[in-house]
């Protein structure tokens, strides 16, 4: 009795309202994961590979798809006929198309054998990362780092060869830098194009190499540069400078440098977005009485006249006292002020008369209110006293 053949939807482990995208990422995972030349000698990886590959070639297609839905296995059954899983030819052309995009990244290049030429390719980038202060984060900065980078070397002039000679194109790729192969597949023959392995890509292969360079064509040179660093910047973040990356190949820019920005911590300040925060203390007597109070900002140090009757934990804004914006140096948020009210905790005897004077006119009343029926809790243990 022939095995019963599983829900092509289930086989890819997708809904049946999936889209095309979705349905080819699904095969796409399914099929590097099971395809033969991954799993060598692998009888149950290859069957799970021709199923998954018999649901794509339905689901893919929208005729196919179509019928599917309607008649399920049966619909190609019988009458389907031809070659392959279930009367489908994998090497027809059509179905090769459907194929071809999916694994011209698996086998190296692309199936059908397009070129790509050994032209000017733009180097590397380089990362690299700078400590700042919080104040040069707010105002900007600049910073002088140091980098070995590489230049062209100034005896080959960056061929590599060594001087009185010149590379040779290479035999292997006839100077293109890639080169074509054929493998057999369960869809037949996929054409493929690879780097060439001699050259690199190049096209070109030195046979005397420069002394000074072996053969790079560039030599490390250690270098200052100037990092201008922008105000507004947060930690993370990085400054791109243009051309100061790895050299390009066969005659291309340069790469750029990233410089990422650690912002050092600050004893006082934090950062959100573009706001900042503080907390400052305030006396009890200029909390009741109100009064002027000294805060510190990144601008410097501002008088602020608190309220009488200010009660701790009070949010102060300070608008225009924030971060500028990286977009707009005219635009800055804000600085918010958090004021807590300091109890002293050393008083002389005068003072402790005053303030139990000043508990019997203000306070004391409520506090005799709330004691009203209450039982008195003697500390255990050493006392502790908490600011």
């Amino acid at each position: 009795m022939a095995e019963q053949k599983r829900d092509y939807y289930e086989v890819l482990g997708v809904d049946k309202n999936a889209d095309d995208a979705a349905i080819k990422k699904a095969y796409r995972v399914l099929a590097k994961k099971y395809h033969p030349d991954m799993n060598p000698g692998d009888a149950e990886a290859e069957k799970k590979f021709k199923e998954a590959s018999e649901a794509y070639a339905v689901l893919s297609d929208p005729e196919k798809k179509r019928k599917y839905d309607q008649y399920g296995h049966a619909a190609f059954e019988g009458g389907a006929g031809g070659g392959g899983f279930g009367g489908f030819d994998f090497n027809s052309a059509d179905f090769g198309d459907i194929f071809g995009d999916i694994f011209g990244d698996f086998f190296g290049g692309s199936r059908r054998g397009g070129s790509r030429s050994n032209g000017p390719m733009k180097g590397a980038n380089i990362r690299t990362s700078v400590r700042i202060t919080f104040e040069e984060a707010v105002f900007g900065v600049e910073k002088e780092i140091e980098l070995t980078l590489k230049d062209e070397c100034t005896t080959c002039h960056g061929s590599g060869a060594k001087p009185g000679t010149n590379p040779e194109t290479c035999s292997k790729c006839g100077g293109k830098g890639q080169v074509v192969f054929t493998q057999q597949s369960f869809f037949g023959t996929v054409r493929n194009v690879q780097t060439c392995p001699d050259c690199q890509g190049t096209g070109k292969v030195i046979k005397e190499k420069c002394p000074d360079c072996r053969g790079t064509g560039y030599i490390a040179n250690k270098k200052k540069i100037q990092v201008s660093i922008p105000a507004g910047i947060d930690n993370g973040q990085s400054v791109r400078i243009r051309d100061k990356g790895e050299p390009g190949t066969n005659g291309g820019p340069r790469g750029d440098l990233l410089v990422e920005v650690v912002v050092g911590r600050h004893p006082i300040f934090q950062r959100q977005d573009y706001n900042i925060y503080s907390t400052v203390p305030m006396s009890f007597a200029v909390a009741a009485l109100g009064g002027d109070i000294v805060i510190d900002t990144v601008d410097g140090k501002v008088i602020y006249e608190v309220k009488p009757g200010t009660q701790t934990d009070t949010k102060v804004r300070l608008k225009g006292k924030g971060v500028p914006s990286l977009r707009n140096k005219e635009v800055r948020g804000d600085h918010y002020v958090t004021l807590v009210v300091q109890v002293p905790d050393k008083l002389s005897h005068e003072a402790k008369e005053l303030l139990k004077q000043f508990d019997e006119q203000t306070g004391d009343s409520l506090n005799a209110a709330n004691q009203a029926g209450a039982t008195k809790e003697e500390p255990k243990g050493k006392k502790k006293f908490w600011k």
